[in-house]
Order: C-alpha cells, then sequence, then structure tokens
C-alpha cells in the first residue's frame, strides 16, 4: 500500500511528466500521436519510479518507448527544474507501456463473439506480464 508520500510524489510526477512527453512530441513533429501518463508508482525509498505511458496509435508505442528510453536523462534533467522546490531528489524514471486498454478491448470483443479462447487457445497468451 502506497502511503501519503508516495502518492503525492506519483502525482506530481504524472502531471509534470505528461506536459513534458507532449510537448516533446508536438515538437519532434509526431501529428496524431497522443501520449498520456495512465500511472506513475514510486518506490518506498522514493528512488525509482515507474511510469506507465498510454500511446494512441497503438503501432506507434514501441516506437515512441524506445525514443523515450533514449531520452530518459534529459527527462529526468527537465523534471529535476520543475520540482527542484518539491522534491530533494529525482527518482530515477523506468518508462513502460500501458496495455490495460488493449488487454481490456479484447475481453469486450470476445464478450460480444468476436475472439473465443475456448476455440483458439492461442489467444490466451496474448497479454504480456510486465
Amino acid at each position: 500500500m502506497e502511503s501519503n508520500r508516495q502518492k503525492k510524489i506519483a502525482g506530481i510526477l504524472q502531471q509534470d511528466l505528461a506536459e513534458i512527453l507532449q510537448r516533446a512530441a508536438a515538437e519532434g513533429g509526431l501529428k496524431g500521436v497522443i501520449i498520456s501518463v495512465s500511472k506513475v508508482n514510486v518506490t518506498v525509498d522514493l528512488s525509482i519510479a515507474k511510469v506507465y505511458l498510454s500511446v494512441f496509435p497503438n503501432n506507434k508505442g514501441k516506437e515512441l518507448l524506445e525514443g523515450i528510453r533514449s531520452n530518459t536523462p534529459l527527462i529526468r534533467h527537465e523534471m529535476a527544474q520543475r520540482t527542484r522546490h518539491q522534491l530533494r531528489r529525482m527518482p530515477n524514471l523506468e518508462f513502460f507501456i500501458d496495455d490495460s486498454l488493449e488487454y481490456i478491448d479484447g475481453i469486450e470483443r470476445s464478450l460480444k463473439g468476436g475472439d473465443n479462447p475456448l476455440e483458439n487457445p492461442d489467444l490466451l497468451g496474448k497479454r504480456k506480464k510486465s
């Protein structure tokens, strides 16, 4: 269970990261790509922040994640500048793609009769554990 301090820091990071990533996408020429920060989890010692990103359209997610991961030091520096009056130390940032919306969509399709995992057992292995 997260402490109040962890929740507060996660909220601050989520808001600022969303602004930074959306601005970087607009300046980088990525038109029609929407990046949102769906969740931020901060460890108990406040040293690592796991950032879950939701990207639309879904097919751009992997290449965008690679670009974000390669620019993590720059993003972390800008975040440290923004939060210097709120945080003593900036946590290390780890970025992941949030695939929960795709998973929910797959369940809805299955319930409507589109994909039947009982007839096709290969559908069960599609969701990767993170």
